[in-house]
């Protein structure tokens, strides 16, 4: 193991409205892992190979990366967080959250599911502006990440805070003895953290073994009472761009770990187990795998969106700067959009920008999500469908549709 297991004594409670036996006292182990900054990684060749190949897919993904491909960033971005939410139970369909996210932005009602996804969505936002923007990483960046995570959640009074009280995984709701797993005790925690972000600021590891080891670590210390697990996803997206090895696309890697929860699960074991060239084998095959689907469909958008033009063109033949061309441009970062998410994300006039969604209707690039006059709303055509098989993990096929699925190594592979 890789670390410690403290043994506790949980007090005996006999005002707690339980059936008896959760109110005796009972023994515990809790586990205190070792610091990362005297940890000594040495990779078997298998799993070196498979983290140089990740690299390579990452960097292939970002070669065509230049600053009008923002929408695209905020894409895979986005397509990241909801993957990320999805590890941890919440289901909120693309077209959905598309659509609640118009209402959010546009002070609608938005149900408390997708209001929650969309809270990851900005802390992974958070997160990626912190990594761009900071000079090193500290406690409070990842406190700021947690901030924004919950801050609409019915947990909103423990967002930003880590955790004054033991926590644990599996078992019971009243104790912690008999659960599956213990992180340490609340006083080790601030310590631990401090120890994360040290590693984290760090530059003698290769990036992606740092950003699979300093996640796996931060999730076995579970600093916060909630939302452990997408902080702890959302630091790999710091990590990855702030060694540069992902300086405009990360690819949505926990794409691939929803898609096996079971594997991710235990390659976190494997961490804590000192099992630690088995965790990056998992963390590496996912992350290519991953870059790999990006890369694809940042070319399937990329061609989604010259179809558009051309239908543009062919419809209404407009002047080379009207506004209709600036808002196929931000399509993929808002695959809904309303007038007032269209005028802050091109700068252009409420008239201009009304008038040009007119035009983008009658070419067959917008549809209008309902018939309501009132706070309306348009579809880009063809794109959800494209988001919809990039979050479930589906590849496209060679005719350059969707609907092919990529092929996932096997658990023990």
């Amino acid at each position: 193991m890789r670390g410690q297991l403290i043994r506790k004594v949980w007090p005996y409670d006999p005002a707690l409205h339980a059936a008896p036996r959760y109110r005796r006292a009972c023994e515990y182990e809790a586990f205190v892992p070792e610091l990362l900054t005297d940890l000594a990684i040495s990779l078997p060749g298998d799993v070196a190979t498979l983290v140089s190949e990740a690299e390579t897919a990452i960097a292939r993904l970002n070669n065509k990366y230049d600053p009008a491909l923002v929408p695209l960033a905020r894409l895979l971005l986005r397509t990241e967080s909801i993957a990320s939410s999805k590890v941890e139970g919440m289901q909120v369909d693309a077209r959905t959250l598309a659509r609640a996210e118009v209402a959010r932005d546009t002070r609608g009602r938005v149900g408390p599911d997708a209001a929650e996804v969309l809270a990851n969505i900005d802390a992974m936002q958070t997160a990626v502006e912190q990594a761009s923007s900071s000079h090193a990483i500290a406690s409070e960046d990842l406190t700021k990440i947690h901030r924004v995570l919950l801050q609409g959640s019915h947990n909103r009074a423990m967002a930003g805070h880590f955790r004054d009280k033991q926590n644990w995984i599996g078992g019971n709701d009243y104790n912690p003895c008999g659960a599956d797993f213990v992180p340490p005790p609340p006083e080790e925690v601030a310590a631990l953290i401090d120890d994360v972000c040290k590693f984290c600021n760090q530059e003698d590891l290769s990036p992606l073994v740092q950003a699979a080891i300093a996640p796996a670590q931060f999730e076995t210390i579970h600093p916060f009472e909630d939302g452990n697990g997408r902080v702890g996803r959302a630091l790999v997206q710091v990590l990855l761009r702030r060694r540069g090895l992902a300086p405009g696309f990360v690819p949505p890697i926990s794409v691939a770990l929803a898609r096996d929860k079971d594997r991710y699960i235990r390659g976190l074991t494997f961490f804590r187990e000192d099992r630690i060239a088995e965790w990056l084998g998992i963390f590496a095959s996912a992350t290519a795998q991953a870059a790999t689907l990006a890369f694809q469909y940042t070319h399937l958008v990329a061609e989604l969106q010259d179809h558009w033009r051309m239908q543009l063109r062919e419809s209404t033949s407009p002047r080379a700067d009207a506004v209709a061309w600036a808002i196929i441009d931000i399509l993929p970062a808002h695959p809904v959009v309303s007038v007032p998410v269209a005028v802050a994300a091109t700068e252009r006039t409420k008239p201009a920008v009304n008038d040009a969604i007119q035009d983008l209707v009658s070419a067959g690039v917008l549809k209008p999500v309902s018939e309501s006059k009132r706070n309306r709303s348009w579809e880009s055509v063809g794109l959800l469908d494209l988001i919809v098989d990039l979050e479930a993990g589906t590849g496209p096929s060679p005719s350059g549709g969707s609907g092919v699925r990529i092929p996932f190594p096997a658990p023990d592979q």
